[in-house]
């Protein structure tokens, strides 16, 4: 018998949010074969149906029973307020050119951002986004109704579609990453999709920054986003390169055999001085890879929810 969709249930969504569904939908499938269960909203019990009362929630397979009406009921509707921090600054256009970001670092963070706000819509948690370059860009309230969702999925959205505009040249977490943890006055968890690169040359200030977001208790994840193949490993055909800054626009031309160890030794450098400081602020350091799916970044997600819970 072939599946019967309903479309209207999905006529009204945006692409971004078709996406986030069918990722958490699959993630979904996926936690049912494996040890993780009851991450979303759990069941707690039965109660009578009160008349005049949403049937949204009746249980209609207990009604056929017993012929009489109860009503499921859930755990608290709202029990975390999460803040994403989405870094659109220009190096997160990389590896695509300007216009093409099909598979950049930004459309990477931006459908995962995407996908852990459709996770929170299901557990009807509150969430809030924050953009960020080399400043504030945009701050929404955290909250949990469905109005919310669609405003931070246009949101999300303007950001593939328009990035920063070309009046930012450079990033500045330091500085944004300081504004927003000001910002943020309840306790809340606190989800990074970055590549933490900052032209600022502040490695000290940017560790700062970094710890501030610890302040008044709130739990963060940073999950650090890199083309793995060529930022991390430097991994490059054997022959001469003309090398962009996507920030600046400057050019160098270069062979990568000619630089790779020199490249190799200050990424490394800072890669294990971004691990030991995330690990001495308690904040989980968990590398994303664009060339992998989003599991990763869903399943660390619900790990450190249940354990605040």
């Amino acid at each position: 018998m072939p599946v019967q969709i309903d479309r209207r249930q999905y006529q009204n969504l945006t692409r971004l949010e078709f996406l986030a569904k069918q990722v958490v939908e699959g993630f979904i499938t996926g936690m049912h074969k494996s040890p993780f269960h009851g991450f979303s909203v759990e069941f707690a019990e039965h109660r009578l149906y009160n008349s005049g009362e949403s049937t949204r929630h009746l249980d209609w397979k207990l009604y056929a029973k017993s012929d009489k009406l109860f009503v499921k009921r859930y755990e608290e509707e709202t029990n975390l307020r999460c803040r994403i921090l989405l870094d659109i600054s220009p190096s997160m256009r990389y590896p695509e050119p300007l216009g093409d970001d099909k598979n950049s670092k930004l459309t990477f963070a931006v459908y995962a951002a995407a996908a852990l706000t459709e996770m929170m819509r299901r557990q009807r948690d509150a969430v809030g986004i924050t953009t960020f370059a080399d400043k504030v860009l945009m701050h929404s309230q955290a909250k949990s109704n469905s109005a919310h969702h669609k405003f931070l999925f246009a949101e999300m959205e303007r950001a593939i579609e328009t990035g920063v505009g070309e009046n930012v040249k450079n990033t500045s977490a330091v500085g944004a990453l300081n504004e927003i943890a000001e910002r943020i006055h309840r306790r809340s968890l606190v989800v990074i999709l970055s590549d933490m690169f900052d032209n600022s040359e502040r490695a000290e200030e940017l560790f700062s920054a970094l710890q501030h977001l610890k302040f008044n208790k709130h739990e963060v994840i940073l999950f650090h986003i890199t083309d793995k193949r060529t930022e991390l490993d430097f991994d490059f055909e054997n022959r001469p390169y003309t090398f962009i800054d996507t920030e600046t626009g400057e050019q160098v031309k270069a062979h990568p055999a000619e630089i790779r160890e020199t490249y190799l030794s200050q990424m490394n450098s800072f890669m294990t001085d971004l691990q030991i400081r995330c690990g001495q602020y308690g904040i989980d350091f968990v590398p994303a890879d664009i060339s992998e799916g989003f599991n990763k970044v869903l399943m660390r997600y619900v790990i450190k929810r249940n354990k605040l819970f």
